[in-house]
């Protein structure tokens, strides 16, 4: 299934190839505002990417996954966001995506993180402990859309607001 399948941290050469993964593996999804590849590139821009990670297979990157700082209105600390995540669309549905997030979630908590959230699909992302938790919103996404997944069972209140980065859409630089 994952024959070959290395997983590693971004490099500076990796910037392109992670573009490129980004947006094909975005282009036919009609919820996307196809802004994903702007996003990576405004969190690696202002030194948010706290973990970016890429799968690789016979030299050619074929996903990636980002984690960046989010911030908590109850002003809990040291949780992080998950997204984008990215597989080239022939590669996937073999297990990478899967992968990038275990091992992504793996370095987040030898970061001594408390937790991580996202926006999401509700079906996928269960399989990882993600859960809606009551009182943890996300403003503007529907509850059964955002997930938190607690490394220490416990579980911030209050609204989450990812990154800046997160705003870009390619019309500035920067």
């Amino acid at each position: 299934m994952n024959t070959n399948l290395v997983i590693r941290n971004e490099t500076d050469a990796d910037a392109t190839p992670i573009h490129d993964v980004t947006v094909a593996a975005f282009e036919t999804l009609e919820i996307s505002r196809h802004t994903e590849q702007f996003i990576i590139e405004a969190l690696r821009a202002a030194k948010a990417l706290s973990v970016s990670l890429v799968a690789e297979r016979d030299g050619q990157v074929i996903g990636h996954i980002a984690f960046s700082p989010v911030v908590i209105s109850d002003g809990t600390p040291d949780w992080y966001g998950l997204g984008p995540v990215s597989v080239l669309p022939a590669h996937q549905r073999q297990g990478i995506g899967t992968a990038l997030i275990r091992e992504g979630l793996s370095r987040l908590k030898a970061m001594h993180a408390r937790g991580c959230c996202l926006v999401g699909h509700p079906d996928y992302y269960r399989k990882f402990g993600f859960r809606t938790v009551p009182g943890l919103v996300h403003e503007g996404i529907p509850p059964e859309f955002f997930f938190a997944l607690s490394f220490d069972d416990q579980f911030p209140q209050g609204s989450v607001t990812f990154h800046e980065g997160f705003n870009a859409d390619g019309s500035s630089a920067g």
